[in-house]
């Protein structure tokens, strides 16, 4: 299982998820998964969606192994 704080930075630097995905690349949708733990995303998309939320992977996605 994956959490993100995609949500969380997202809203620090008032980008919709439409904006986001814009800036990646990605289709809204897509933010939307990233956000829920129901995507995992390729290390570019993660690459790109860290910088543009001015962080970094380590810091944006947090791998839970218990489950």
């Amino acid at each position: 299982m994956m959490k993100t704080r995609i949500k969380e930075l997202r809203a620090r630097y008032n980008l919709t998820q439409e904006e986001l995905a814009e800036k990646a690349g990605v289709r809204r949708e897509t933010i939307s998964f990233l956000e829920q733990g129901k995507y995992n995303p390729s290390l570019k998309l993660a690459h790109n969606v860290a910088k543009i939320l001015k962080t970094t992977v380590d810091e944006l996605f947090i791998f839970d192994d218990e489950k």
